[in-house]
């Protein structure tokens, strides 16, 4: 049975992600159409290309984090506040985009046109102008070819955590507009798909969330302030949207005690994540009525 499915940003933690693959591919079930923000548009992307839990618990385990880490000159914190500074972030995160780029071109997807249409979309945020922007659909408002554009930069966009990587430079008729991540106004892009006036089939939604309730933040700090403006730009929006009626059809999975950019995660780190994912989104499955 083929289903949609829309996987939620989360950082390093979204190596839970697999194992919710892992359990709904062992359910039967196959996806026509995928969404995505930061670590889900990179679970999206590969799917879409074509890639099996199977193939990706192996992706992962061969692969260090720090790899997919530009280097930098020095460690010193001055140093990395004066990189931020001037540069906006303190990785280029063009090694991820050329990590994510290998894997596709092994299964010979490269850009938007390679896959079929609808197949993929990837949120993100352009800061230049204030929007969240879908790619590809969005893609033709900047006068870009939706059918030539890598997906891996796309993919790298909705990655693009504040700070930690340098925003990514799109060029639009009137300059460069400054892409960062998707998290930041959409970290669970249901939406995308229930904006459809008739729903073609089931939706998914695959939704790393706390198992603690939220307690009301203490700001005294402009850190503080910086902190908690973040925080409401991420999650305001989705939380609004998320009713009763799309809660039936969200597996959510707790991960807590990892850090959103721990890329030093230990494989048995990413064992015990990929297990919470798989054993969580086992249990919906078995009363989920689609």
């Amino acid at each position: 049975m083929y289903i949609d499915g829309v996987f939620s940003g989360g950082g390093i933690k979204g190596f839970a992600l697999i194992g919710a693959y892992e359990a709904i591919e062992s359910r039967g079930l196959r996806f026509a159409r995928l969404a995505g923000t930061s670590a889900g548009a990179i679970m999206a992307a590969l799917i879409a290309a074509g890639y099996t839990s199977v193939e990706l618990k192996r992706v992962i385990k061969e692969v260090e984090g720090k790899q997919l880490l530009d280097d930098t000159l020095f460690d010193l914190p001055f140093v990395r506040w004066l990189k931020i500074y001037f540069t906006l972030g303190l990785y280029k995160g063009k090694k991820l985009e050329q990590w994510i780029d290998g894997l596709l071109m092994q299964k010979g997807i490269r850009t938007f046109g390679d896959l079929a249409p609808e197949a993929l979309r990837v949120v993100t945020s352009d800061i230049t102008n204030g929007r969240i922007l879908t790619l590809p659909d969005d893609l033709p408002s900047y006068r870009i070819n939706p059918h030539t554009f890598p997906i891996a930069r796309a993919v790298r966009m909705s990655c693009t955590l504040p700070y930690f990587f340098q925003p990514v430079k799109l060029s639009v008729p009137h300059g460069k507009a400054l892409i960062l991540d998707g998290g930041m106004l959409s970290n669970f892009p249901l939406w995308l798909f229930d904006e459809e006036k008739k729903q073609k089939r089931p939706v998914l939604g695959i939704k790393l969330s706390t198992r603690t309730m939220r307690m009301p933040r203490q700001i005294n700090t402009g850190a503080d302030l910086f902190s908690a403006m973040f925080h409401t730009m991420k999650d305001a929006h989705d939380a609004r949207y998320i009713s009763r009626r799309h809660e039936r059809n969200i597996v959510f999975i707790p991960v807590e005690g990892t850090a959103v950019t721990d890329f030093d995660l230990s494989d048995e780190k990413k064992d015990a994540l990929i297990q919470v994912g798989r054993s969580y989104t086992e249990a919906f499955l078995k009363r989920w009525c689609y």
